[in-house]
């Protein structure tokens, strides 16, 4: 009985061209304001959390209220 083997499809991007100036700023600017957006996110389930969950994943009370009130743009 033969074995077949899975392999992994290879591209080739040989003829890519690398994104004009403009393009690479937005998507900077894009990559910046989604981790924003996921730091103030995460920093308000944070502070909502309880004590009991808290300790859970290795945190105290005093270290997530201090990472709570971190401005988003702050890592």
């Amino acid at each position: 009985m033969a074995r077949s083997q899975l392999t992994a499809p290879s591209l080739i991007l040989s003829n890519v061209q690398p994104l004009p100036p403009v393009s690479r700023i937005v998507i900077a600017l894009a990559q910046t304001v989604l981790t924003w957006d996921l730091r103030r996110h995460g920093r308000r389930a944070l502070r909502n959390l309880d004590p009991h969950l808290l300790r859970d994943i290795g945190l105290t009370e005093q270290a997530a209220a201090v990472e709570a009130e971190k401005p988003f743009w702050q890592d």
